[in-house]
């Protein structure tokens, strides 16, 4: 049997995650922004499936199953009305990601994300229980560890390590926080204690911050837990955007969330220096979330390949550092194939009008506030007409 996450971990090897599939199948076609659930594995698994492939040959060794935002309560929340259940997708999306991770020396991680129902207030139990019913999913179709993830708050994120730690498999905790903490003003440091002695074996962070946020974030978890006397492993999966303005709840507060976030787009190049920083810190599983495309992954697994002893088949149409562009017709492309032209680039975004840093939409809103209860029936119009003089107002006193 191949080694499981923890044996590789304890055994001091790279484990490299795959990237952010809700944000890549949306710009494909396949997800809707909004609800961003993950129905696609149920009517477009070949997308799935291709996506799963192209990590893999970038050297990705989890095959994370598309199961983000699969929870009945999410499915059915502002009037989402699929006929396809919880469980269908989650069934699907295990038997995708097995299937490709055959293909190579992956494994298989099943996932669950905070809930439309803990936001809403409802009960330690209630929230359990939907945690409890993907669980079930996961345990029958044997995936080889678990991730909680994508948790603005550590109290939802140990109610959900304590079910997941049921199963007996190896559990992982991300929170999507950054230095600042959860959005109750937990330290990222006390988050990690929390989520450590709730059981978890791989503490860290993913999405809302870009990678030099969350490896800082992550560093601060660690020196948490070691204070503590506490032992754990450490992962980070961020965005691929780069968000030096954003406040504690990070880039879906910028005005640009979600559909004008390409210019703040990491290269390869911003790749290496990522996957290098996180190594150094002594995080070990290193992965992406959303903007992250196959070539981020590529670049990660570039970057590690001295310590992991190997390249990814993806790195057979790439010359490391831009060494295939000496085959370019043109004499000053030719010129950019090497690497100390690439790390000094700076990139012009092209657009002389745009300001390079924006203000965040600061409602101030989290758990417990009117504005985030949630409910199956569609967004109303009074609703919508709420929000838009929020908005309005927000905008007038930033």
């Amino acid at each position: 049997k191949a080694p499981g996450i923890l044996e590789r971990l304890n055994a001091g090897e790279i484990v490299i995650g795959d990237g952010g599939f809700v944000f890549a199948l949306e710009k494909r076609g396949y997800v809707k922004a909004g609800p961003w659930t993950p129905e696609a594995t149920v009517t477009h698994p070949e997308a799935v499936r291709q996506l799963h492939r192209e990590f893999l040959r970038a050297g990705a060794n989890v095959m994370q199953a598309f199961t983000f935002y699969a929870s009945d309560d999410k499915l059915e929340n502002r009037g989402q009305a699929l006929k396809i259940t919880g469980a269908q997708i989650n069934e699907a999306a295990c038997d995708l990601a097995r299937e490709v991770a055959k293909e190579g020396d992956a494994l298989v991680a099943g996932g669950v994300a905070q809930t439309p129902s803990y936001l809403s207030c409802k009960s330690e139990t209630e929230v359990k229980a939907i945690f409890k019913k993907q669980l079930d999913v996961f345990v029958k179709k044997n995936v080889d560890f678990l991730i909680a993830e994508y948790f603005e708050h550590v109290e939802e994120a140990g109610w959900a390590v304590q079910v997941l730690k049921t199963s007996g498999k190896p559990v992982a905790a991300s929170l999507c926080i950054g230095p600042e903490g959860d959005m109750h003003g937990v330290s990222p440091a006390e988050c990690a204690i929390r989520l450590v002695k709730a059981g978890a074996q791989i503490v860290g962070v993913n999405c809302h911050f870009d990678p030099l946020t969350c490896v800082k974030t992550v560093k601060m978890m660690k020196e948490g837990v070691e204070k503590a006397g506490l032992k754990a492993h450490y992962m980070v999966q961020p965005l691929a955007y780069h968000t030096p303005d954003c406040n504690c709840q990070g880039f879906i507060d910028l005005p640009e969330f979600p559909f004008a976030l390409e210019p703040r787009i990491l290269t390869r190049w911003d790749m290496h220096q990522y996957a290098r920083e996180a190594y150094n810190a002594g995080i070990h599983y290193i992965g992406g979330c959303c903007g992250y495309e196959p070539y981020h992954i590529r670049a990660v697994s570039e970057e590690l390949a001295p310590e992991r002893g190997f390249l990814p088949a993806a790195s057979e149409k790439h010359g490391l550092w831009g060494a295939g562009l000496e085959m370019h017709t043109k004499p000053w492309v030719r010129a950019r194939s090497r690497r100390e032209y690439w790390e000094n680039i700076r990139p012009a975004s092209g657009r002389p009008k745009c300001p390079s840093l924006s203000t965040p939409e600061s409602w101030g809103v989290t758990k417990g506030h009117s504005d985030l209860l949630q409910h199956k029936e569609a967004t109303s119009t009074q609703e919508m007409k709420h929000v838009l003089e929020k908005q309005k107002k927000v905008k007038s006193s930033a």
